[in-house]
């Protein structure tokens, strides 16, 4: 079974710790964080992360406005944007790491409280806390 998708959900809804999140995407091979990366940028999409929710992503991510990952995300057409993200140079992908983890819970957030708020069928939506982890991803450097 593929943990990916339940481990990066856990990480956007703050049921694993951010710390937990960059230890399992660091001990990855380089193929393996690109292809976590692609599956963010699928699930953010999903999720209907918006531009608009670039600069608070920024901020629960921890990283700097300034840092390429972050340019990216709050320049528009999202789609290309984050398909840029995830062809960053590796010495680059934790940082889109934390950042498209934070993308997502952003996005999710919103798709819970707009389409889910009364119940639904998403398995992701069910997750049970992973010992130890409480509270939203909020990533400090």
């Amino acid at each position: 079974m593929d943990e990916r998708p339940v481990v990066l959900n856990e990480l956007a809804q703050g049921l694993r710790t951010p710390a937990q999140g960059v230890g399992w995407f660091e001990a990855m091979a380089g193929d393996g964080q690109v292809e976590v990366l692609n599956l963010l940028t699928m699930y953010c999409l999903q999720a209907r992360a918006v531009t608009e929710d670039g600069p608070e992503s920024i901020r629960r991510a921890g990283i700097r406005p300034t840092h390429t990952p972050a340019v990216l995300v709050v320049r528009g057409r999202l789609p290309e944007q984050l398909a840029k993200i995830v062809g960053l140079p590796p010495d680059e992908r934790v940082k889109s790491f934390r950042l498209l983890v934070a993308l997502l819970a952003v996005a999710d957030e919103r798709r819970r409280a707009l389409y889910c708020a009364g119940g639904c069928s998403h398995d992701w939506h069910h997750l049970e806390p992973q010992s130890g982890s409480t509270g939203r991803v909020e990533v400090s450097s």
